[in-house]
């Protein structure tokens, strides 16, 4: 059923007639610049694919530096708030620009900045006015028109597609195929309209109509509507949405970076409202509608969602006897492939409801707002009660309210939001932003997350995945002290006063990067990383049945360099080493790779060959990888062995692209790979992935 469902497909793409121009686009390496710039590679926490689909939209539909919005601007990372506030007082003095070139005479931007940034960004003509046709007719001319198929597969078989062992109570099994379907489609103007929906069906999972069990074909469906600029109506949203408002201490969308080599532009976080969904992840957006009106110099925003989320709901008696259903928190992983998995789907109904207002100064220097909101969930969160739990959200409801604020003084950018949860504990991060010359910039801050904050969108600044039981100071600085050399470096210290999962008691930790990086000429680069933490850990105690928690000592350094002989040819090669100890013998781990990549007039080649070798799991190996259109890949390796892919992006048709990666893992003195019913009886693990996008 899935291949004829593939081959159907895959026919249509290929016979829907030619409906628009394809203009050439000039190629950037939006992988190299999302992996570079902005977070370690082994943060797992970071939403790489929203942050990949904003920043090719943006590639796609340029910024119109005409008519932005210092928020909008933010949003790229690429250029700090003080380079922002001397962008628009150019623009209050000059008038508008008249051409792109004009860039070079702003103060502070410098020519990697503009490089970096050129791709992004445009000069609207002026003679050019705006489209005020029809919606309907403008949706109809619109280039920004496509749809996707993506196919992937691991090719050895793995246990939990094998026959089950009916002598064993713990034989389950998964119900689907190990096949993997993306279908995604979206047609989006800025500042117009966006629309788009998404369905996955991942390995493992049934392709089957089931509404009994809210199965219909694919597993999971995701789709948005958004209007912008209709009259006073800044964003009209429906369907599935995300909400990034202030510092993230509330409310954050997906699109937000961590620590990593950028360490002025990361701190802070752009103040973007709704934005559009259209990505895979199962549980972090809104669903229902949201608006922005705006009044002047005040925005107004108003959000509600109601959603189905998965969980393990549990039955006790209270004192009256009665039934009461429980769970102990919503399951993430978005799986739905053995019976178990199946069975928490979509039991527990969440809403949340609430507003924010927005007030900007004219001169756009300083900004301030409010934000309150509500959550509801059907059944009571009953955490298994463990003492790191103990401080934990219980209940069925939770209110927040905050407050959040950005200034600009000169060259300096200070920032920061606050927020109470019903619990009555308090979330606080605030910080500022520096250029002390055109050379060097300084970035500061502080975050505060009381052990008993709850706030279950939040996704500020800070250590921890989630914004609780955490304070720390962060400064990070930049210098530029040549014009083809960069330095870049921060440490960050924080503390944990209350337990964490395997960390038994009060911990703390600190944190340190050092990137220096060397562009010679526009067509090679080379850099140098050292990166250490130093973070509690629980420890066995082999005299005693109880743990204590030690210091885990992690450092990695990488060795990266990037040349372009030819416009054709590619070269790009990496070494990486780390180490890890606690209170025992150093352990150790490598990665070196090699990628040849070669770009031509309708096919691009991309190929990777590594060797790795760790001594265990905690000196695993984190490597990026090119991949197929709106997908990021990050594999961590550990044990010894070998890695090689091969990825072709090739144009048959004017406005159809293809996509076809090949994978192979070979590791070396092991006969098994993974655990539970994801393991594969053998040394050997190859994946297949094809993709084709219909552009209209």
């Amino acid at each position: 059923m899935v291949r004829g469902f593939l081959l159907t497909w895959f026919t249509l793409l290929a016979a829907l007639p030619l409906y628009a121009q394809d203009y050439p686009r000039q190629n950037i390496d939006l992988d190299l610049l999302v992996q570079e710039l902005f977070a370690e590679q082994d943060d797992e926490s970071i939403s790489y694919e929203d942050l990949y689909e904003t920043l090719f939209q943006y590639y796609q539909r340029p910024i119109d530096l005409n008519h932005t919005s210092p928020e909008e601007l933010a949003s790229l990372y690429l250029l700090s708030r003080p380079q922002i506030v001397a962008f628009f007082n150019y623009i209050q003095e000059n008038g508008e620009l008249l051409s792109i070139y004009e860039l070079q005479a702003i103060p502070g931007f410098d020519r990697l900045t503009i490089n970096q940034l050129l791709p992004f960004v445009r000069v609207q003509d002026a003679g050019l006015q705006a489209d005020t046709r029809p919606l309907w007719q403008r949706v109809v001319g619109e280039d920004n028109n496509a749809l996707i198929l993506r196919y992937e597969r691991t090719l050895q078989q793995r246990r939990g597609y094998t026959s089950a062992d009916t002598t064993r109570s713990n034989s389950s099994r998964y119900l689907g195929s190990p096949d993997k379907l993306y279908l995604r489609y979206r047609i989006s103007h800025a500042r117009d309209y966006s629309f788009g929906f998404t369905a996955e069906k991942d390995a493992g999972e049934q392709f089957t109509w089931s509404p009994t069990t809210r199965r219909y074909g694919f597993d999971y469906y995701t789709l948005h509507l958004q209007l912008y600029n209709k009259g006073r109506f800044k964003t009209i949203a429906l369907g599935d949405y995300q909400l990034q408002i202030g510092q993230g201490l509330l409310l954050s969308s997906g699109y937000s970076v961590g620590k990593g080599s950028e360490t002025i532009t990361t701190v802070s976080r752009p103040n973007l409202g709704i934005r559009p969904y259209n990505s895979v992840l199962e549980y972090a957006f809104l669903r229902g509608g949201a608006v922005t009106y705006d009044l002047g110099k005040v925005d107004v925003t108003a959000f509600y969602s109601n959603k189905l989320v998965d969980a393990n709901l549990q039955t006790q008696l209270d004192t009256l006897l009665t039934e009461q259903q429980f769970f102990s928190g919503i399951q993430t992983t978005g799986f739905h492939r053995t019976p178990t998995e199946l069975a928490n789907k979509d039991r527990v109904r969440e809403q949340v409801y609430g507003g924010s207002a927005q007030y900007q100064s004219s001169d756009k220097t300083l900004a301030v707002g409010i934000t309150a909101l509500g959550t509801h969930y059907s059944s009571s969160v009953q955490k298994a009660g463990a003492p790191y739990q103990r401080f934990e959200f219980s209940g069925t409801d939770n209110y927040n309210v905050g407050a959040n604020y950005s200034y600009t003084w000169q060259n300096v950018y200070l920032f920061g939001e606050t927020a109470v949860s019903r619990s009555g504990g308090l979330g606080s991060v605030n910080g500022l932003i520096a250029n002390l010359s055109n050379a060097v910039e300084l970035s500061m801050l502080y975050r505060h997350y009381a052990r008993d904050f709850h706030a279950f969108y939040g996704g500020a600044f800070g250590e921890g995945t989630r914004t609780i039981n955490e304070r720390g100071f962060y400064t990070g600085i930049k210098i530029k002290p040549l014009p083809k050399w960069e330095i870049t470096a921060y440490y960050d210290r924080f503390t944990f006063p209350w337990l964490r999962y395997l960390v038994d008691a009060p911990s703390r930790g600190d944190e340190y990067l050092v990137r220096v990086y060397f562009k010679p000429t526009r067509q090679s680069s080379l850099y140098a990383q050292m990166r250490h933490e130093s973070k509690g850990r629980n420890r066995s105690n082999n005299t005693t049945a109880l743990d204590y928690v030690a210091q885990a000592e992690r450092q990695n350094y990488l060795l990266y360099f990037e040349t372009s002989p030819s416009k054709t040819f590619n070269l790009k090669s990496r070494v990486q080493f780390s180490t890890y100890a606690q209170e025992s013998p150093q352990q150790t781990g490598y990665l070196i790779a090699q990628d040849i990549n070669m770009t031509f007039d309708k096919v691009r080649l991309s190929t990777r060959y590594a060797l790795f070798d760790t001594d265990s799991y905690d000196t695993r190996q984190y490597a990026y990888e090119r991949d197929v259109l709106y997908a990021f890949s990050i594999p961590a390796f550990s044990g010894k062995g070998t890695r090689m892919y091969a990825l072709l992006q090739f144009r048959p048709l004017r406005h159809l692209d293809v996509w076809v990666k090949y994978g192979l893992t070979h590791y070396r003195n092991q006969d098994r790979i993974g655990s539970g019913l994801e393991t594969i009886e053998g040394a050997k693990r190859s994946d297949m992935k094809v993709q084709a996008r219909y552009k209209f």
